[in-house]
């Protein structure tokens, strides 16, 4: 009854509050950036949908993750950024408008992308088991539920501006609390799972968010994009939305082991990606020590 409440309801009500305060941001100029914005887009669409998965993919096969736990971790790579990229993006002087253009038009692109890499994952990794593609029907209902709230806040933005002010505050606080309250319920539940492989689990999905936060850096820094542009694209691809990859586990798989490394991730993210900010910002201050012990010597 309690796992029935929990993925018929609780869940589902909490992915729709993360992404109704995701559409509280979003405004329709936001997917309007790509005509402005070209190459950033595309190379932080690039690479979510392609370059992630791949480094998921040879994460998984690295670490000799059990079938479960590879598509569990998969599930991540499919999830798009959220609020929480913004945020560290904000804090470490990213570009946040490049944040928030990517989350909306990844969540777009999700249609295709998540049956995608999700189906890929499980023929994979669960071939030689009992392998049940990602359904349409199941897959527009994942789409409807991530998609419906950020049209409805969306709308309140355009259209209530003083509430959508008003809301974001309580719809954020809301969000981390329920987010919270899933990890917990999960770690209780298949808690012999993760305690079996807490120390595999762990260091993978460490990996693979530090990986992620370096190859959106890089990759921007390779295009020669702007500073700012850079850190965007690292915020977005690695702090994803944890919640809906645990929604795919437990409500559309039906796997509790699959929303494993999702819950493990989420407690990671936030203390890897401040530490990767904190690397920015010291990177910053050598920058500007050695730009003033130059100086002189420039004007002399």
């Amino acid at each position: 009854m309690q796992d029935n409440a929990l993925s018929t309801i609780a869940l589902p009500l909490a992915l729709a509050i993360i992404m109704l305060g995701l559409g509280l941001h979003l405004r329709l100029e936001d997917f309007k950036r790509i005509l402005y914005q070209p190459k950033a887009i595309a190379i932080g669409l690039l690479a979510q949908a392609l370059l992630l998965p791949a480094l998921c993919f040879f994460i998984c096969k690295a670490f000799g993750l059990s079938a479960e736990l590879s598509v569990g971790l998969m599930l991540l790579a499919a999830s798009p950024g959220g609020t929480t990229a913004n945020l560290f993006s904000h804090l470490f002087k990213g570009d946040v408008a490049l944040n928030i253009s990517l989350t909306a038009i990844n969540g777009v692109l999700a249609i295709v992308t998540i049956p995608t890499i999700v189906n890929f994952a499980l023929g994979q990794f669960m071939g030689g088991q009992t392998y049940i593609p990602l359904q349409f029907q199941k897959t527009m209902e994942v789409i409807v539920l991530v998609l419906a709230p950020v049209a409805i806040g969306m709308f309140i933005h355009a259209k209530l501006p003083s509430f959508s002010k008003m809301m974001d505050k309580p719809v954020k606080i809301a969000s981390s609390l329920i987010l919270v309250l899933l990890i917990v319920s999960i770690v209780v539940k298949e808690w012999v799972v993760i305690s079996t492989n807490f120390q595999i689990v762990g260091a993978a999905c460490l990996v693979f968010n530090l990986a992620s936060l370096l190859v959106g850096y890089l990759i921007g820094k390779t295009a020669r994009l702007t500073e700012g542009q850079n850190r965007a694209i690292a915020f977005e691809i690695g702090v994803h939305n944890g919640a809906l990859a645990i929604y795919l586990a437990l409500v559309v798989l039906k796997n509790g082991t699959m929303s494993l490394p999702a819950a493990v991730y989420s407690l990671l993210m936030y203390f890897t990606a401040a530490a990767f900010g904190w690397w920015l910002v010291r990177k910053d201050a050598g920058r500007a020590v050695v730009a003033k012990g130059a100086s002189p010597a420039s004007q002399g």
